[in-house]
């Protein structure tokens, strides 16, 4: 094979691969990392493929390999041309999921002086800048950028280039990660006469008596010696040192017990009998077996799950389990890693670069059973693969959000089939798209429908309260009558409470009571959110903080008023409504990384708190048998958006807050308040009532041609101008129409354009076009989208 196909790390690349000969020195195999010239610069680049004969004349030379090893297997190749190819995403990105965490290096682009006879007075004053910056040195782009800014350094570089007067050339930037090494020590002979310091000696007689590979950090801190006079004992021939790789292990087996299989109920041990013979005859029907296991909240599914796993591990196969996020994932890993001692990794985006890129390098070389995370982890580089389990597996969180946008639950199915493992899809609450698949038998539905407890498997009682009647007999406050009852009743026999409010911040927006100004984000145009405990407003888009005006900004009038409720709000009237209850507030202000999810569920576990305050984070997948008691504070946060899944998102929320109580010996009680106490959604989650629920919403859904009666996809147009934004969003209609008209199809609808819901957001205002029929990748797929353009396919928000 003389010619390699490389996808290269370029926006300019997109979704296609470049040929380069192969140099006689050089072994070149697919999946293997290589450097490649791509027009001045030197890249990364992945070989998707070799052959004998070039697609083209004068193609260029590989310069060399990256990595002896290939680090993407021929599975994970064609995932990514896949997902490159139905998402419409670059090649290179699609392939950046399966590389290991650090890999991507970006060119760094230097300048040099070409001449040293520049006569300073036949340029600019900005180009003169730029060469007294320079000197005599060879200098990084970014310097100058610093002194002048982008876009002038920009326009006088590429005029002293043209001019002969710089060069400009690229490098990668320095590897971001490497493996962690520590100084290890060990005796070199047993005796010594040679004359010793003390130190020396106290060094020499620490390291023999301990034996063995010493830590010279250990050594240092022990016996308070300098790497001076190790270097004296190596000398003498007494010690030798050597570098030995030390793993960053996230993983703490310091608080886990060992668990052992449980005895399973006959739903459990019926489901876990079908998974089990997929197993068994991996691989041989071609098509991938994917299982939608649903099971109401308690039912045991984690237990199917772990046993599903000892199957696959016993049958010599590994697996892969997937959580919505983050938070989830500590108490994920303390479940597992009791079954599975040791042999269970993690990856998520918590974790240092460094832990990350060790853990990922474990998972290659097989030292793990079980690989825990988030979306992100579905891409590890797991052997042997038997089955990839997607715990609830309806959250939008599976979808990602930037490029390229694959939805998880499709991309691990695509995996399946690949490598001839089993898909397992586990839920309370499916995804309707995805029951719609089990209803025509595209999936294999699995059912647990029974709560497995002390309490006979009993699912909370649920109390809808309506909130227009608590206004008409005079309670104003954010507490209905009952729900303030059942905390001071709870909270007084020694049970735990959950507080659910689905927005984060203190008030959600400020309004002045003169003129009617609202604070709004001047990049972003959305209410600003005030937070009490910094005293600032944020915006909850982009992430900008401001400082509290004392007046308006409009009017001048110190007359604002704070509106609207978010958790840490909720947290300042919990601590007034219930002075003798101890709480906790959960939410991304206060957990920002895994350790601080860790943290706080351990100190609500460990009983340290009786009311635990949160958004949904506390909705998923938390199993703390205190619970009794879980209020809804405004089931009626995302039910009036604009968006079709609203109904199902809400009664989704509700079903899974509504599990966390009642888990233990106690039955649970459920307070929902709202202010539509009709709706479809709160009436089925009240009920714990998924199908009367699903039949309701499939109904909408067909007669409104939504998915799953349609594809969609959503092109977004971001631009600075807004009326710029606005033409260009409608030329593409009409191009996309010209488009349709020319090929003759007509299965596919053009909805729009029209503002996006969030109109601006980052300093850029944004018009949107959906696309609803089917074969939308292959239509989009031929057609050139100009800078600022999106493409999301099957669009799990259309809102953002």
């Amino acid at each position: 094979m003389n010619y390699a196909e490389v996808s290269v790390n370029s926006p300019v690349a997109q979704r296609r691969t470049f040929t380069y000969s192969i140099p006689p020195h050089l072994d070149v195999r697919a999946g293997q990392a290589v450097y490649v010239p791509f027009g001045e610069k030197e890249l990364q680049g992945i070989v998707f493929g070799l052959s004998d004969v070039a697609s083209i004349e004068g193609v260029r030379d590989i310069s060399g390999i990256i990595e002896d090893v290939p680090l993407v297997s021929p599975q994970h190749l064609t995932l990514a041309r896949w997902i490159s190819t139905y998402y419409l995403s670059p090649l290179f990105d699609a392939v950046s999921l399966v590389l290991p965490p650090g890999f991507e290096r970006r060119p760094v682009t230097f300048l040099s002086p070409a001449l040293r006879d520049v006569r300073l007075d036949s340029v600019t004053d900005d180009q003169k800048l730029v060469l007294e910056t320079i000197g005599d040195n060879r200098v990084p782009l970014k310097t100058v950028e610093k002194v002048l800014g982008k876009k002038r350094a920009s326009a006088a570089v590429s005029h002293l280039v043209r001019l002969g007067k710089l060069v400009r050339t690229y490098t990668l930037s320095p590897v971001r990660v490497k493996p962690k090494t520590e100084l290890c020590v060990t005796c070199a002979a047993e005796m010594h006469n040679a004359p010793l310091t003390l130190r020396q000696a106290a060094v020499f007689e620490y390291v023999r008596t301990n034996g063995g590979d010493m830590s010279w950090t250990d050594i240092r801190q022990t016996v308070g010696a300098d790497r001076s006079v190790l270097k004296r004992l190596e000398q003498k021939g007494l010690l030798s040192c050597r570098e030995v790789e030390v793993p960053r292990d996230p993983v703490s087996y310091e608080n886990i017990v060992p668990s052992s299989p449980l005895a399973l109920v006959p739903a459990q041990q019926a489901a876990l009998e079908r998974i089990t013979g997929a197993l068994a005859r991996a691989g041989e029907s071609g098509a991938p077996d994917v299982f939608l296991l649903h099971g109401v909240t308690g039912s045991g599914k984690t237990e199917v799950y772990l046993q599903a796993l000892a199957e696959a591990v016993r049958l010599g196969k590994k697996g892969i389990v997937l959580v919505p996020e983050i938070a989830l994932t500590p108490q994920a890993i303390e479940r597992f890693a009791a079954r599975f001692p040791h042999k269970v990794a993690v990856l998520h985006s918590g974790l240092t670069l460094g832990e990350q890129y060790d853990e990922w390098r474990r998972i290659h070389d097989g030292e793990f059973d079980v690989v825990i995370g988030p979306r992100s982890a579905l891409f590890a580089p797991q052997p042997d693969l038997g089955i990839i389990i997607i715990d609830e597996e309806h959250e939008w969180t599976y979808k990602q959000d930037t490029s390229p946008r694959y939805h998880t639950r499709d991309a691990a199915i695509k995996l399946a089939g690949l490598t001839g493992a089993a898909v397992v899809l586990g839920s309370a609450t499916p995804d309707v798209e995805s029951c719609f698949k089990a209803d025509r038998g595209e999936y294999r539905l699995l059912e647990l429908p029974e709560r497995i407890s002390v309490t006979g498997g009993a699912l909370p009682s649920v109390t809808v309260v309506d909130m227009r009647e608590e206004l008409k007999a005079g309670n104003h406050g954010i507490f209905s009558r009952a729900l303030s009852r059942e905390v001071n009743r709870a909270v007084a026999a020694g049970e735990q409470v959950i507080l659910f409010l689905n927005r984060r911040g203190g008030s959600t927006f400020i309004q002045c009571r003169r003129c009617g100004f609202v604070l709004r984000c001047r990049r972003c145009e959305v209410p600003l959110s005030y937070h009490h405990s910094v005293d600032k407003l944020t915006c909850h888009q982009c992430g900008g903080t401001s400082p509290n005006p004392k007046k308006c900004p409009e009017c001048g009038s110190p007359g604002l008023k704070y509106l609207g409720m978010g958790t840490q709000k909720l947290e300042q009237e919990v601590g007034m409504a219930f002075p003798r209850a101890r709480h906790l507030r959960w939410d991304s202000d206060t957990a920002s990384d895994g350790s601080s999810h860790e943290q706080l569920l351990r100190t609500f576990r460990e009983g340290r708190a009786d009311i635990l305050i949160g958004t949904q984070m506390v909705a998923k997948g938390l199993d703390i048998p205190s619970v009794t008691l879980v209020g809804v504070m405004n089931a009626d946060t995302a039910l009036n958006l604009p968006d079709f899944r609203a109904g199902e998102r809400t009664f989704q929320l509700l079903s899974q807050v509504a599990g966390r109580a009642g888990r233990g010996a106690a039955r649970g009680r459920v307070i929902i308040q709202t202010f539509t106490p009709d709706h479809y959604a709160i009436r089925a989650a009240a009920a714990h009532d998924y199908a009367s629920f699903y039949q309701q919403e499939m109904e909408y859904r067909e007669q409104l041609l939504n998915p799953p009666f349609a594809r969609l996809s959503r092109l977004v147009y971001a631009h600075t101008n807004e009326a710029a934004c606005q033409r260009e969003a409608e030329r593409m209609r009409d191009v996309l129409q010209a488009e349709m008209a020319a090929a003759g199809i007509a299965g596919i609808e053009i909805i729009g354009p029209a503002p996006v819901f969030i109109h601006r957001l980052r300093g850029k205002f944004r018009w949107h076009i959906l696309l609803r029929g089917s074969g939308l990748s292959a239509f989009l797929g031929g057609i050139r989208f100009p800078q600022g353009w999106s493409i999301d396919i099957d669009p799990m928000n259309i809102l953002q």
